[in-house]
């Protein structure tokens, strides 16, 4: 049976007007309730991490800047442990809660669950990581996200393993997962679609320790080139167990691999291992002053940290310029009023919610650490 999380809630209180969820966006006095959602805890609970941060500061900054429309922001945090039917949990909690954005979910198999709830209790989702086309690709009013797509990293992925390593023999795996078996599906399309076939393709089962049996059937096809559709807890293990047993195998990887948890889990074995992701958020002039401050409090922004801080600065920018909170006037502006300004730099949506211009480039690790090609 699945457990429901308790929603972490900030010290400061609004009352619940509607007990039923369904609410209204009237003008008010008290804090405007916002939220972020997340893998809070469980195995990818380093990019939790990473978004909680974000939205903190985000909020920190906002309300030391006078708030939104004169109200300052209480801050909700939600746990979906990146587990789809948990997601849709916290989303119900969180409308119960009336939050007038959720910044969130992470994994696509809980964005995409969690967007139904959401669109029909009245909340804007901005997430900030979920790459799967479906997200936005219903057509509800109210999804949006600050990345890109699956369909937009897998052609880039696909095309530079076509265009750099043809003559070696590839494998693509996925983890059955929404975003991880939508990435794999997209990358061997942009492959196959440059006149390269792999040599095997396979799922794998996400959350086990051992992936001797996956090893084994890399080795016997002599693969040279894995491209992994999944997170990098997984694909660290599969990258350092095949080290082990004498495989010379590069791993290349979409943005889930965009954490130093990466090479805590391969050590030296991660050497060379080949990523995409936007470019490099933390070097972006837009970003510079609130990269100092989480700099002042210890915290690398890396991966999502800005993404997260983006979806809430976003926001705040548009409810000024509604003069008010009410989602579904907000969702159209954001879609008709931009450019937005932001740490990411200037950012427009299209009519589905998406960013207009993603800009994935190629990562590699080297020594502990990762940066642009």
């Amino acid at each position: 049976m699945m457990k429901r999380r308790t929603i972490l809630g900030s010290t400061l209180a609004a009352p619940m007007l509607l007990a039923s969820g369904r609410h209204t966006f009237a003008q008010g006095s008290g804090p405007i309730r916002v939220a972020t959602a997340g893998p809070m805890t469980g195995q990818y609970a380093t990019f939790g991490t990473q978004m909680r941060a974000g939205a903190e500061q985000a909020v920190t900054d906002l309300n030391a800047a006078g708030g939104v429309l004169g109200r300052q922001l209480a801050l909700e945090i939600g746990d979906d442990a990146c587990d789809p039917r948990q997601a849709v949990s916290v989303a119900n909690q969180l409308s119960s809660r009336r939050v007038a954005l959720v910044a969130g979910h992470f994994c696509s198999g809980s964005s995409i669950p969690a967007s139904k709830v959401y669109a029909e209790e009245g909340v804007l989702q901005i997430s900030p990581a979920s790459t799967n086309p479906a997200f936005t690709d219903s057509g509800d009013w109210n999804t949006f996200r600050v990345c890109g797509r699956d369909d937009q990293q897998g052609l880039v992925a696909g095309r530079y393993i076509a265009q750099n390593m043809r003559d070696r023999r590839i494998a693509i795996l996925h983890d059955n997962t929404a975003y991880g078996r939508g990435l794999a599906e997209e990358t061997k399309k942009s492959l196959n679609a440059a006149g390269v076939t792999e040599a095997l393709y396979s799922a794998y089962t996400p959350g086990e320790r051992d992936y001797s049996a996956i090893v084994s059937r890399l080795q016997q096809a002599n693969i040279g080139v894995v491209y992994v559709g999944g997170y990098h807890t997984e694909s660290g293990l599969i990258l350092r167990q095949a080290k082990e047993v004498g495989m010379n195998l590069t791993l290349i990887g979409g943005d889930a691999l965009v954490t130093n948890e990466f090479w805590q889990i391969t050590g030296a074995a991660g050497e060379g291992t080949l990523m995409t992701f936007s470019s490099d958020p933390r070097k972006r002039p837009t970003a510079a002053q609130v990269v100092q401050r989480f700099q002042a409090r210890s915290i690398d922004p890396e991966g999502y940290v800005l993404y997260t801080y983006a979806a809430l600065q976003i926001w705040a920018a548009a409810a000024t310029r509604a003069n008010g909170t009410d989602p579904r006037r907000i969702a159209a502006l954001l879609k008709s009023g931009g450019p937005w300004a932001s740490v990411l730099g200037d950012i427009n949506f299209d009519q589905k919610g998406d960013v207009t211009v993603p800009d994935y480039v190629f990562y590699v690790w080297r020594n502990g650490t990762y940066a642009e090609m």
